[in-house]
């Protein structure tokens, strides 16, 4: 009897049907709608046929224009999924007045504010963002492929596991309940004695690892596989920005591998490094995670820099002014990025001393990002504006991350942080620059790179209402939270008695109303395009006139990238390419080689997947047997030698022969 209660525990854990949240309505219904919707789209795949097509040439693919685009994908799904959260907690906060206690219960809304922050940081801004250098920085050095072709593959379903377990604790358990960083005593064993915690340490910890392989990867790439000429002055501004970015990864985040498995240690096996107790310090976990969380906020945004460089200097018909200082500005950024991580936590006794030091770094480091916005308007003076749509998000940027950046020098002030800290001013401020940095910026560089990927534009007029509605949305949404964090309300509140409250958060409730809005037109936008493709298709490959290296490859570029190496004269490579009047050869091509799909990437992903959930639910025996059978199939890729293919001569001399004879016809 004994020894078969200890073998279920063993095999389940704490997994029971208690898990299963039947009692809760809300929950019911979004696990049956994402059962229908699921069902439905294995349905629409099987009907069609394209199992086959997908495996084969996608999920195991490891071309990096693949691989990125479907970073993109998952993006924008864990995108409906956050939003969905953001319009959730709006509608709480508008309804929760007096009597009315709205319709989340409290535990809930604290999962909801919690997966949020966490979908919206690690599973939509981090993959749309990794999406568009993946994409983009091969082409734009002259590469054919990233350094490590089959890591880029295994970097992505890694991170798409770390989405699968968030998704999952939607149905089977719950997710953490202390906000998107996790503080201790909160997140401890004590305070937080179900899974949620558990979710939330292993879905970072899996896609952790995808980011950190991912940044190696990128700056390997950069480094090592330049084309000749190209030095690092003359490399593109996106490129620079992607480089700087994937140094701060490869910086940041083994810090936050580190600091979430201590937490896991203080959880599972009783240790005591973030208690209270035999010489543990909650704080040290605070600096710990912000050492790596600051960093993240640059990481985020700088590659977004990069993009609006792109799209103005094209959509101004101009070389982008001041390129040396752009550069110098994107390192001292990163350089800095280091040496502010305290001022998320000013309150919290550090000392006047301390909080000065990076009271003032904080102030210093919206220099180099000033002079940024300058340089930007510069290159837009005289200049010969198209008002296309990536231009209009770069525009928008502007405007709101210049008020975003100063509302951020308010609270790099001590005394004002402390009135304002935990207030909802905070909130407006991080998504003033969340928003109005990274997301129009993604925005921006999907629309602008769009073509290159798929080989046709996508509809402007669609993409010009969802532009509107995303940027009025956002002001309407977050002007009330900086009037209500003046006012002292504070932030994580899912209900109120001051009845004076309500028509703020009933504006910020119709502003996101208006955002989600701008989410249906982009969606819109897309199946519009897709049905209108031919009359969008742009056969010049270079349907913006762009005057980087990747603009002179077709669109979509063929798998090898280049079936040439190009060889680099200016940082303005292509527009330097046809002021020179430059032409391809057409002759003495050599076969290509280029590494061959795999399946290990997902399997070894899958596996990961596994043996996260059976932690978190403490299934001992079936977490030992996944983890054994992962180190084994990875043992086994190594031996994998049997990957590489050519490209046939003739069939590079043939599409290489076509492209000349449109490009040249464009110069």
């Amino acid at each position: 009897m004994f020894d078969q209660l200890d073998l279920t525990k063993l095999i389940f854990g704490r997994l029971s049907w208690e898990a299963i949240p039947l009692h809760d309505p809300i929950l019911l219904v979004t696990f049956a709608a994402v059962v229908l919707g699921g069902l439905s789209m294995v349905g629409a795949i099987t009907y069609f046929k394209l199992w086959g097509y997908l495996w084969k040439e996608w999920f195991t693919s490891i071309d990096h224009k693949k691989i990125g685009i479907m970073y993109i994908i998952l993006g924008l799904v864990m995108l409906l999924r956050g939003f969905a959260d953001a319009l959730m907690m709006r509608a709480q906060q508008a309804m929760a007045f007096g009597d009315n206690a709205g319709f989340l219960p409290p535990h809930h809304y604290d999962q909801i504010f919690t997966a949020h922050g966490v979908i919206m940081i690690f599973f939509v801004a981090m993959p749309l963002v990794t999406g568009l250098m993946n994409f983009v920085v091969p082409l734009q050095i002259g590469a054919r492929d990233v350094a490590f072709p089959f890591l880029n593959n295994f970097s992505f379903w890694m991170t798409a596991s770390g989405a699968a377990l968030v998704m999952a604790s939607l149905f089977v358990g719950e997710f953490a309940k202390t906000g998107w960083l996790a503080y201790p005593p909160l997140s401890g064993i004590l305070h937080s004695p179900d899974v949620g915690v558990d979710y939330y340490i292993w879905s970072l910890q899996i896609a952790g690892v995808g980011t950190l392989l991912s940044g190696i990867n990128l700056l390997a790439t950069i480094i090592k596989m330049r084309a000749p000429g190209m030095t690092l002055m003359k490399m593109p501004v996106f490129t620079w920005t992607s480089l700087c970015t994937n140094v701060l990864i490869v910086a940041a985040f083994p810090v936050l591998t580190a600091v979430l498995g201590l937490l896991s240690l203080d959880r599972y096996v009783g240790t005591n490094f973030f208690t209270n107790d035999f010489g543990g310090n909650a704080m040290m976990y605070v600096n710990l995670i912000w050492i790596w969380g600051h960093p993240e906020v640059y990481i985020l945004i700088l590659p977004l820099f990069g993009v609006f460089s792109e799209v103005v200097s094209t959509f101004s018909g101009k070389k982008l002014f001041g390129y040396a200082s752009m550069v110098y500005a994107t390192v001292v950024i990163t350089i800095l990025s280091y040496l502010v991580w305290l001022h998320h936590f000013f309150t919290m006794g550090s000392g006047a001393s301390v909080n000065s030091f990076f009271g003032i770094t904080t102030m210093i480091i919206s220099i180099p990002t000033g002079a940024k916005i300058f340089n930007w308007l510069f290159t837009m003076y005289k200049g010969r504006i198209r008002f296309e749509v990536p231009m209009l998000w770069t525009m928008g940027f502007m405007i709101t991350f210049v008020i975003g950046g100063m509302t951020g020098v308010m609270l790099a002030v001590p005394p004002a942080d402390f009135v304002l800290h935990n207030s909802l001013f905070l909130i407006a401020h991080f998504h003033n620059v969340i928003i109005g940095g990274v997301l129009f910026g993604l925005m921006a560089g999907i629309t602008y790179w769009f073509p290159k990927a798929f080989g046709y534009k996508l509809d402007p007029f669609w993409g010009k209402c969802s532009f509107w509605f995303w940027l009025i949305g956002f002001w309407v949404a977050f002007t009330p939270l900086y009037i209500l964090g003046f006012m002292g309300v504070t932030r994580r509140t899912s209900h109120f008695q001051d009845m004076s409250l309500q028509i703020w958060f009933q504006i910020a409730a119709f502003g996101a109303v208006l955002i989600a809005f701008g989410i249906a037109c982009f969606l819109i936008q897309l199946v519009v395009s897709f049905r209108k493709r031919e009359s969008l298709r742009d056969h010049t490959g270079d349907p913006w006139q762009g005057r980087t290296l990747e603009w002179s490859t077709s669109s979509p570029p063929p798998a090898y990238n280049f079936a040439f190496t190009p060889r680099i004269h200016d940082n303005d490579a292509w527009w330097d390419m046809k002021q020179r009047g430059y032409e391809r050869p057409l002759s003495g091509f050599l076969p290509i080689h280029m590494p061959k799909n795999t399946g290990a990437g997902i399997i070894l992903a899958g596996l990961s997947t596994a043996f996260g959930f059976t932690m978190i639910w403490q299934m001992w025996l079936p977490a030992a047997l996944s983890f054994i059978t992962l180190i084994v199939v990875a043992i086994a890729h190594t031996f994998n030698y049997k990957r590489d293919y050519y490209i046939p001569a003739d069939e590079v001399i043939r599409t290489e022969a076509e492209r000349t004879h449109l490009l040249t016809s464009h110069v």
